[in-house]
């Protein structure tokens, strides 16, 4: 079973220190569908956009933000195994990314990781400014295993 929103709220935002200092923040955590903000305030680059490597960590976090959402964290864990990024334009504001699992692919890779150990999931997400405006493209290869 998933845990209550707060714990996972806390886990997204506060458990890696470095995404706590970065100030990303959980708009919606719901079962199979996650959206995430980060700032840009604090997290500029020489030119005053936003950092590569503050995007990167927009771009990976989905994947384990949905991960509290829909699986039990007693059973299961998740690992990402390949992550891609291409930089579409300079992101000069709040930038935010918003990735959903199917319920029948969170049963499918349920199934999965119970009789074979280990499941993967990519999640093709687009990372957009306050106007919608995507700033970023990303591909993440996730594996959910069996504890």
């Amino acid at each position: 079973m998933p845990l209550p929103v707060e714990i996972i709220r806390q886990l997204t935002e506060e458990q890696i220190a470095f995404v706590r200092r970065s100030g990303l923040k959980a708009e919606v955590l719901e079962p199979g569908h996650v959206r995430l903000r980060m700032p840009l305030a604090g997290n500029q680059n020489h030119i005053g956009s936003m950092y590569a490597g503050a995007l990167f960590t927009l771009a990976e976090i989905p994947g384990g933000a949905l991960f509290l959402t829909s699986f039990d964290a007693q059973r299961f864990y998740p690992i990402i195994k390949a992550m891609n990024l291409r930089f579409r334009r300079p992101a000069t504001g709040d930038i935010r990314v918003e990735a959903r699992l199917a319920a029948e692919e969170i049963q499918r890779l349920q199934k999965q990781v119970t009789e074979q150990g280990k499941a993967e999931y990519c999640l093709e997400l687009q990372l957009t400014d306050d106007g919608g405006e995507v700033v970023a493209e990303s591909s993440g290869l996730y594996q959910l295993r069996a504890r």
